[in-house]
């Protein structure tokens, strides 16, 4: 459905339905008219503002979960409240101070992303989401270790500590010295590059036949860098941290929605094709409940946020994950703070 712009709401239309929102969005109950009409900025009878809830409702912006309950605010009231009638609150600075505590704590990238979710997950309520973005490690020294006679553990040191291993399948005509001089050769020759520097000087070199291995060796050392180079281009690495904060007071009664939620959030694949969607966001992106077919039967929405590295060009993607009554006034500029942080420590 359409969404209908603000300016087609008369004075009298937009207070009652920010009320609405604001109180459901506080209480995540419907909101009654008699509700409403307390609000001393609002000088309306009970009745007056049933015919302007009905009105609403009709535009689609409102809705009744049965006939004696008050109103509450469809997901296309949410986005017309979102998009044209929120005022955003500043993270205070006790807020700010946590974040930025929990990212400058030190070490690899991956724990102080992990710190920053914890934190904002902590900070909203909300599940929090980031994407670990892409990093060819650096090379420092190659290793084989045959386990029979048709396959090796290939052991790949990065400068940075990190050791990754995998079963590679060998060549015909392998044999151990030809496993040890490849990985002395490929760990004097690349150490210092990433995975794919050293893939181009491998195949540069091999062109040129500017070393004295065999064919065999030469084959072995060029299937080891594939494997490394063909897995950090396709391993974006996500986290989600605080899964607990989704089933809390207002969800116990739908366990239901709980329980799909949390299946959702297993599949981590999914997860991170929606927060790819914002990465080519210039700000940070809203996704409220089936406007992503992914939570259309869950009923969450998704605040996500890009982060860019040293050269400007965004690299990952942090965010929240959380019920449709969330306080979008808060949590969106937190989620903006955090992304804006993460950039800060990506220079």
């Amino acid at each position: 459905m359409p969404v209908t712009p603000i300016s087609e709401l008369n004075d009298r239309a937009r207070d009652v339905f920010r009320l609405v929102v604001e109180s459901y969005l506080t209480t995540g109950l419907p909101v009654g008219s008699r509700t409403i009409s307390k609000f001393p900025a609002l000088s309306l009878s009970p009745a007056s503002i049933r015919n302007v809830m009905q009105d609403l409702e009709e535009m689609g912006l409102l809705a009744a979960p049965h006939t004696s309950a008050g109103r509450m605010p469809t997901e296309t009231g949410l986005r017309l409240f979102v998009d044209g009638m929120m005022q955003a609150a500043e993270p205070s600075a006790e807020e700010r101070r946590a974040i930025e505590a929990g990212i400058a704590e030190g070490g690899p990238i991956e724990e102080a992303l992990s710190a920053a979710t914890a934190t904002l997950s902590g900070l909203s309520a909300c599940a929090g989401l980031v994407m670990v973005p892409k990093r060819e490690p650096v090379l420092r020294q190659f290793g084989f270790v045959p386990l029979n006679g048709r396959q090796a553990l290939v052991v790949l040191v990065g400068q940075d500590g990190t050791v990754e291993n995998r079963v590679l399948d060998l060549p015909d005509g392998v044999t151990p010295v030809m496993l040890q001089e490849a990985a002395n050769f490929m760990s004097a020759r690349f150490g210092g590059m990433t995975l794919r520097e050293a893939g181009e000087a491998l195949t540069r070199e091999m062109e040129a036949e500017r070393h004295a291995l065999d064919g065999a060796a030469r084959e072995l050392m060029a299937r080891g860098i594939a494997i490394w180079s063909h897995d950090a281009d396709d391993r974006p690495v996500l986290i989600v941290r605080g899964q607990a904060h989704l089933i809390d007071d207002g969800t116990v009664a739908d366990l239901e929605r709980a329980r799909g939620l949390l299946e959702q959030l297993e599949g981590k694949q999914e997860i991170l094709d929606l927060l790819r969607s914002a990465i080519g966001a210039s700000a940070t992106k809203i996704f409220i409940g089936s406007e992503n077919k992914l939570f259309s039967l869950s009923g969450s929405s998704v605040i996500a946020a890009p982060y860019r590295g040293a050269d400007g060009r965004v690299v990952g993607v942090v965010g929240v994950i959380g019920p449709t009554r969330l306080n979008y006034a808060r949590v969106i500029p937190m989620v903006d703070f955090t992304a804006q942080t993460l950039s800060r420590l990506m220079r």
